[in-house]
């Protein structure tokens, strides 16, 4: 794809801000980046023929006469942005601190101020969400983005949000996504193109010659691998649980089948009719869900022990017996651990000290190819974090071998940093060792070196994750792939679904080169976001809200709805906290607001006949308000939709208290349904030390509930919700808001916020550090964190013993000489405090 020193007899690119000689000419990039140039495009290649390089060549040519100008290319992970730099350091005749990277790494303000003087931008779409939606970074001087593995572009994946921000804001917006595998089918590729705004799709496959020249023939072995009995009867007696559980399913009615292996689909389609249930206030439904959650656990423990290897089995079962241990534990764990089967499972695993078939062939298949052969490199792809650590301790016997796993952590094993990553993957580049075994962070576009086998552990059961797998052997020469296939397992399911859904992908591909002008046609007819902007959008893009909402959140006269802001007569506060707007006369605004200035007198009439009694006004074009986001609130969709309306600007900062802040005296701590119980179930002990140091820093703290079913959710007697509720209004203070979900929630701090700056006129500010504890509660505190103790049970701990030393030291029988203490909380504070201690 480049070259150090130009071969006379190679063609290379030629373009002012390209190194000479550094570009090989391909005909087939060619015309890739001739068409992208031209309009939003989809870019679909086989994995190492070069989409970067397409890429970076349409930047060149859109920054070529526009100094001002900048590009942003957005990676998913964050090996892949360093690998992307170091190729347009290289590859560009730019400085090289014009060339900067944006990851989790560069503190958000000096994120600002490189995004100055930055002609090339290469970043996580993360961070530029985050730099977005704090209002840190402006896309209007951007000519070219390109989202690259845009599959990904779906759901609440950054991708889609920055791609609708920058149809919005930029003044010549580009946009090329890059994917060897877009979709599935056609829907998936359409819905892809739709959300980055793509109009064109270009695709090259490796039947095209000129692509055929660059690749070479990669073989797939599909090897059989029979378990032992050991093995076996683990996955028996979890599948003998899981029969039984489905036949007290089948009795509610929500399923016919009690196969073990029934399909996910049919899973799926069981918990929609359980949700009916619930909706319908029937109790089975509860019950039902609860048997479903602990049929999802099994079959995981089953695959688990079938495809991957009985330590990962082990280990997940070490994470659900602690699970089961939680406070607030569901009562699907706690009778998974307790069922007596499953802890036989439990014990066998325990008790098993051989290896997984699979393990023994791989060793053979490694002494194959890098012994035999003389190869030099190989890829071994697991699904599994823990079995990418058993395989690497065993390979490790024989072969040269570390493992490559990303930096999440949710389940107990240890993650890579950033700086780990790089290094391993510099060092399997220049042939410091010979096997890499990697989970899923290697498989999209990192820069690894051409080896000389993949191997599959298991099979991948979605044809784009098989396709960029495939794509790290075969392009400098011929490549071998093997797949272990175990044999009455899920492996066989995955196998026929992979290669189904890749036949599927190969066929859509070649669809999608035969019908581009088809496709042109098709997206021809749609308007951009960008057109939207002019006033045509319709109600989910329209600017001024996610609703189509206008500034301060109210809602447009053409809805016939009153906006809050409409029932204030603007007559300033009164010392009667909470009667501000001055009580009747407010109805009286709110009737003259009826007939405002501009409304159709049919409309008028319409609305009385409604019973409307306020109509909100368009609001001014300088209307604007400021909603200050604590960081910790971006993995909702609130942030985001605020930030996309046109009158909010909303700015990110790590807030002390509260997670949203519309005014020096107004702060809202969120809490959805789920999580609001949660805390009456032990399991989120700072709600009412949030409420506190809320109605400390702020004259107006408010509580926003966000959800549906309050009463209904969870097992929960109504009169302890209404408590709660009760405390956080009385003991606290808090104004307490009800909202439906998160797009109710950001109206309603669009709505406050407007209140609170444009008609009260007030400024945002926001206020100081949490209030220092006390002594006394610094000591609940620290006997309070031990899992299973509360503060209540904290407070009749220390008013029993005196101290949180006797607290420490008293042995289990002691412990329960304390109200409200029984064997598991006592059992649990013991295993804390006198329990060894492993890092």
């Amino acid at each position: 794809m480049a070259a150090t020193d130009a071969d006379p007899e190679q063609s290379y690119v030629e373009h002012p801000l390209l190194a000479e000689g550094f570009l090989e000419d391909r005909r087939y990039q060619s015309e890739l980046v001739e068409t992208a140039v031209g309009d939003h495009t989809l870019v679909c290649l086989p994995t190492g023929l070069g989409k970067t390089t397409v890429s970076l060549r349409v930047t060149a040519e859109r920054l070529r006469d526009d100094v001002g100008a900048k590009s942003l290319l957005l990676a998913p992970t964050k090996p892949l942005v360093e690998q992307h730099a170091a190729f347009y350091r290289e590859a560009l005749q730019i400085p090289d601190d014009e060339i900067v990277v944006f990851t989790g790494d560069v503190r958000p303000d000096d994120r600002a101020e490189l995004w100055g003087s930055a002609r090339v931008v290469i970043a996580t779409p993360q961070v530029v969400e985050n730099d977005l939606v704090g209002g840190q970074i402006d896309l209007r001087d951007v000519v070219h983005v390109t989202f690259d593995e845009c599959h990904r572009a779906s759901g609440d994946y950054a991708y889609v949000y920055i791609a609708e921000r920058y149809h919005a804001d930029a003044a010549d917006p580009l946009v090329t996504g890059m994917s060897a595998s877009p979709g599935g089918d056609e829907e998936e590729i359409l819905s892809v193109c739709a959300n980055l705004g793509v109009s064109e799709v270009a695709v090259m496959t490796e039947d095209d010659a000129d692509v055929a020249d660059y690749t070479h023939d990669t073989d797939v072995e599909w090897e059989r691998i029979e378990l032992p009995d050991a093995v076996l009867e683990i996955r028996d007696s979890l599948n003998d649980v899981i029969t039984e559980r489905l036949e007290a399913l089948k009795e509610l009615g929500v399923t016919r089948s009690t196969q073990p292996d029934m399909s996910q689909k049919d899973l799926n389609r069981m918990r929609g009719k359980l949700r009916e249930l619930i909706d319908n206030d029937q109790s089975e439904g509860y019950e039902g869900m609860s048997l479903h959650a602990e049929v999802m656990k099994l079959r995981r423990a089953v695959e688990l022990v079938e495809t991957q290897s009985v330590e990962s089995v082990r280990r997940y079962f070490e994470r659900q017996k602690n699970a089961a241990r939680s406070s607030g534990a569901s009562k699907a764990s706690q009778r998974l651990v307790s069922e007596p089967r499953v802890k036989e499972a439990m014990r066998r695993a325990e008790a098993f000290d051989g290896l997984h078939p699979k393990f023994r062939r791989v060793r053979m298949l490694l002494a194959e190819t890098l012994g035999i052969e003389g190869g030099e490199r190989v890829i071994v792809f697991t699904e599994s974090r823990d079995t990418a650590e058993a395989l690497t301790e065993f390979l490790g016997n024989h072969f040269d071998a570390r493992r490559f796993v990303g930096q999440g952590d949710k389940e107990g094993s240890d993650g890579m940093t950033q700086t780990e990553q790089g290094e391993v993957l510099d060092a399997f580049k220049s042939g410091k060792f010979e096997v890499l075994v990697s989970t899923s962070v290697a498989e999209e576009g990192l820069d690894v070196p051409e080896v000389d086998l993949v191997c599959f552990f298991e099979p991948v059961p979605t044809a784009i994750r098989s396709v960029q797998r495939k794509g790290r052997t075969g392009r400098q020469a011929e490549g071998r792939v093997v797949v272990l296939m175990a044999e009455d397992t899920r492996d066989e399911a995955f196998f026929w679904i992979s290669r189904r859904r890749e036949e599927e992908m190969e066929e859509e591909l070649r669809s999608l080169q035969s019908l581009a002008d088809d496709f042109a046609d098709e997206f021809g007819g749609q308007e951009t976001l960008a057109e939207y902007a002019d006033g045509d959008a319709p109600a989910s893009v329209a600017p001024g809200g996610a609703d189509g909402g206008d500034a301060a959140g109210v809602r447009s006269a053409a809805d016939g709805q009153a906006g809050l802001t409409d029932f204030d007569d603007g007559g300033g506060e009164t010392d009667d906290a909470g009667k501000e707007g001055g009580g009747s006369d407010a109805g009286g605004d709110a009737s003259e607001a009826g007939t405002a200035d501009g409304a159709d007198a049919d409309a008028d009439e319409a609305s009385e006949a409604e019973g409307t009694v306020a109509r909100a006004d368009p609001p001014a074009e300088d209307d604007h308000v400021e909603v200050v986001v604590d960081q910790r609130e971006l993995e909702s969709t609130i942030a985001r939709d605020l930030s996309k309306r046109e009158h909010v600007e909303t700015r990110l900062e790590t807030l002390a208290v509260g997670d949203y802040v519309v005014s020096d005296r107004v702060a809202l701590e969120r809490k959805s349904v789920a999580d609001f119980l949660d805390t009456l179930l032990g399991g989120d002990r700072d709600l009412f030390e949030q409420a506190r140091d809320l109605a400390r820093h702020y004259d107006r703290p408010v509580f926003i509930l966000e959800g549906g079913d309050l009463y209904g959710a969870r097992n929960v007697h109504p009169n302890a919700i209404r408590g709660a509720l009760a405390s956080l209004a009385v003991d606290y203070g808090l104004s307490v808001l009800r909202t439906e979900d998160e797009d109710d929630t950001a109206d309603m701090l669009d709505v406050l916020a407007g209140r609170e700056q444009l008609t009260r006129d007030r400024e945002v500010s926001v206020h100081g550090e949490k209030g220092a504890k006390t002594l006394t509660e610094q000591r609940e505190y620290v006997v309070s964190s031990i899992t299973d103790v509360g503060p209540v049970t904290a407070r009749a701990l220390l008013s029993h013993f005196g101290s949180v030393e006797a607290v420490m030291t008293a042995d289990e029988e002691t412990l329960m000489e304390a109200d409200g203490v029984g064997e598991v909380t006592a059992e649990r504070v013991r295993e804390v405090v006198a329990g060894d201690y492993r890092p």
